[in-house]
């Protein structure tokens, strides 16, 4: 009985945290007002890619790299960016083929708004200390 509470436990825990955002950080404790901080960078730093190119996904992978062995808040926030970055950019791509059929431009703007709500979302939840799970992507980078 007490393997099946475990195992009923993890299964929860799992829900939680695969479910569109998971609660504290990854670490025990509260979070610190720079690991907040770090951590709305995370969901923020993508807008980059609009005055320079791939910088969307070069600005939380760098971040990723730089905050991941003292800040692992702010750490898996930038891999959970950098996720939804690579997602967003694969689709991009494949609408840039698609333009010629004239459904290209309107998903594409679609897309964009969308993803721009999500990242201030997920910045106001980062804010809170909140993890935040970007829904509809592939989690490319574990």
């Amino acid at each position: 009985m007490g393997e099946e509470q475990d195992e009923n436990s993890a299964a929860t825990a799992e829900t939680e945290t695969t479910s569109g955002s998971a609660s504290e950080a990854v670490g025990a404790g509260p979070l610190s007002e720079q690991e907040k901080t770090w951590g709305v960078a995370a969901h923020l730093c993508p807008l980059i890619g609009f005055a320079i190119p791939f910088g969307n996904i070069i600005a939380p992978l760098l971040l990723w790299q730089f905050k991941k062995e003292n800040l692992p808040f702010a750490s898996g926030e930038a891999k959970e960016v950098l996720n939804m970055q690579i997602c967003v950019s694969i689709i991009s791509i494949v609408l840039g083929i698609l333009t010629f059929a004239f459904l290209g431009p309107v998903i594409s703007i679609i897309i964009g708004v969308t993803t721009v709500v999500f990242m201030v979302k997920a910045a106001l939840k980062a804010k809170e200390g909140v993890s935040y799970l970007y829904p509809y992507i592939f989690r490319l980078i574990k």
